[in-house]
């Protein structure tokens, strides 16, 4: 069930019938899990036994922890059940076909069969949003809570439950144990996000996957200048389409009286590697930073071991994202993207830099990795690259307004970040913008539901 059709239209309209009534009662999170079941359960009702059972054990173990002598165990139990999942449903097909290349390698006969394993929607979202409770109970962070129906509630929640953001349980399970108020400044806001959402997803980030799949599917065919376009059009494509799924997510949680975290802030407008991660997709960095990099040693170590730190985390941040090379030279790229210029952003000359020019390098960057993101097998990655830099000529098709409305919007973005910002509150630059917004809604958008790009992992 995708959020902008209009069978997420009429599922939420019953939900919301239902909610609004029930919520002074100590009933809705019982109808908030059973609506939420009910969208995750839209894609394959299979589903939801894995997630009950995520939620079950989770909320199990974390009950025995905050009486056990042995705490560590009840937490081991847990990381190493949701790791096994994530492992097994994600992960198998990966480590088979690596298997069954290392034997035809090493002329070992022996056939290991391809597992045949229906991947769940947005595994990966729930089960760090499970995980991250546990550990928090084990070092009481958070309070156990004592409601299967609303730890499941939260496991699930419906408008985050398949792309984020990975909400926090100190930040989430409070807003769930108090009966939700429904301000008309919050449905204000919560139409006006999802409306911001269904723009980015619906205009742009579709408009923009029409030249980025062209190009990407047959990579070959195409000259230098056409695979940078591409490349641009699909940095683009991902923020918009990423971004635009957690403004809907946000405003439809908002409307219903849920708070959900910001998970992007204008990442094309950083000035290092490390505002990058501070901007894109800010539920996921800060959590493998407090689960993985701080636990690591983060930096209150000596700098080689931060150094190895930053890349242990970023590389499994790329595994996280799927189970293919390509992701995993993703994070690593990135990884040693950051290593090299921790030094480099703290110099006197970086720090002198113009700020534009400093958003630029960072910009090409991250777009130079997402050739590794976006191609459909690390040879079509390898292939784009060396195409780039071979400058292989001829007259490539130039997206005018590909280019327009991505400079338009970056413009916006750049003119956000910094002192000029009261000029964007001037009532007929808003005015202007709906109506233009609205204008290239209806040229633009496709009656055809796309699926998230995110939804994959």
């Amino acid at each position: 069930m995708l959020f902008h059709t209009w069978t997420f239209v009429v599922f939420f309209s019953i939900v919301m019938a239902v909610y609004i009534p029930l919520r002074r009662t100590r009933w809705w999170t019982l109808w908030l899990l059973i609506a939420s079941y009910t969208f995750y359960g839209w894609w394959n009702p299979l589903f939801l036994i894995l997630i009950f059972y995520t939620s079950l054990l989770d909320w199990f173990v974390a009950g025995r922890m905050s009486n056990s002598k042995h705490p560590g165990r009840w937490l081991a139990l847990s990381i190493t059940n949701d790791l096994f999942l994530l492992g097994f449903f994600k992960y198998a097909g990966f480590f088979t076909e690596n298997i069954r290349t290392l034997f035809a390698i090493l002329h070992i006969p022996l056939d290991v069969p391809a597992p045949n394993i229906l991947l769940p929607v947005g595994i990966s979202f729930f089960t760090f949003q499970a995980m991250s409770y546990t550990i928090d109970v084990y070092f009481k962070q958070v309070k156990v809570e004592k409601s299967l129906i609303r730890f499941a509630a939260f496991v699930s929640l419906f408008p985050q439950l398949v792309a984020g953001p990975i909400e926090r349980a100190k930040a989430l399970l409070p807003q769930m144990r108090h009966r939700p108020l429904i301000r008309k400044g919050d449905v204000g806001d919560g139409i006006s996000l999802f409306l911001v959402g269904l723009f980015k997803k619906a205009v742009m980030a579709d408009f923009l996957a029409i030249y980025a799949d062209r190009i990407y599917g047959d990579p070959a065919s195409f000259g230098s200048l056409e695979l940078i376009f591409a490349t641009y059009a699909f940095a683009w494509q991902i923020y918009f389409d990423f971004s635009g799924y957690t403004d809907m997510a946000r405003g439809v949680a908002r409307v219903m009286g849920i708070k959900l975290m910001l998970n992007f802030n204008n990442p094309y407008t950083a000035v290092d590697l490390g505002d990058f991660w501070r901007r894109w997709h800010i539920s996921l960095s800060s959590w493998f930073k407090d689960y993985v990099y701080i636990p690591l040693g983060g930096n209150k170590v000596v700098k080689y071991k931060m150094y190895w730190n930053v890349i242990i985390t970023m590389v499994v941040s790329g595994f996280w994202h799927g189970a293919a090379w390509t992701y995993i030279i993703w994070g690593a790229l990135h990884a040693l993207g950051r290593v090299f210029t921790i030094e480099i952003e703290k110099s006197a000359i970086y720090i002198k830099l113009p700020k534009f020019f400093k958003q630029i390098l960072v910009f090409h960057f991250v777009c130079f990795t997402w050739i590794f993101f976006r191609a459909s097998s690390l040879q079509d990655a390898l292939l784009v690259i060396k195409r780039i830099f071979s400058f292989i000529g001829g007259v490539p098709e130039v997206p005018v307004l590909m280019f327009i409305l991505v400079g338009c919007i970056w413009i916006y973005q750049f003119i956000f970040n910094s002192t000029y910002k009261k000029i964007l509150e001037l009532r007929s630059l808003r005015i202007g913008t709906l109506c233009i917004a609205m204008l290239l809604f209806l040229i633009l958008s496709s009656s055809a539901g796309k699926q998230f790009i995110y939804f994959q992992f």
